[in-house]
């Protein structure tokens, strides 16, 4: 994977990947908000995929993340909260399978922070809590086998 970052004028740069290429204008979003705005994504898209390889479906996908920061440079993530809302036509201990084999396996950013950051997350399936705010063992994850993933390329 390889991305190039050039200053444009300003606090504006553009980034350019292999396929494609958007702007970031700081301060309006900082680089660490892509950052979240990444890690979500990454699980998002597990949480799609998984499901659809089953023959299920996910709507109303919503994943919030809140993330406090150290104090101190370089103000890496403490801890990161995670609130997943979706509905499913599966029952609830296969929609927290899902999630939980997003966070322990599947997600390759969620997998990136977590030996340094405190990971919670809530499961809120059909308009029902069904985990609330659980933390996420730390550590190098754990094998769940959901079968393959396709989505989006790393």
């Amino acid at each position: 994977m390889k991305v190039s970052v050039t200053h444009k004028d300003a606090m504006k740069f553009e980034a350019k990947t292999e396929k494609s290429s958007f702007i970031i204008d700081c301060p309006e979003i900082s680089p660490v908000e892509y950052f979240l705005a990444g890690i979500i994504t990454c699980s998002a898209t597990d949480m799609v995929l998984m499901p659809k390889n089953v023959g299920k479906a996910v709507s109303n996908l919503s994943i919030e993340g809140d993330a406090t920061r150290a104090e101190d440079h370089p103000r890496k993530f403490n801890t990161l909260n995670l609130v997943y809302s979706f509905d499913s036509d599966a029952d609830d201990t296969t929609a927290a399978r899902w999630v939980m084999a997003s966070l322990e396996t599947y997600c390759s950013t969620i997998n990136t922070i977590r030996d340094s950051t405190k990971i919670f997350y809530t499961i809120v399936h059909n308009g029902k809590t069904v985990r609330e705010n659980e933390e996420m063992i730390s550590g190098g994850g754990i094998s769940i086998d959901m079968g393959e993933i396709q989505g989006c390329p790393s």
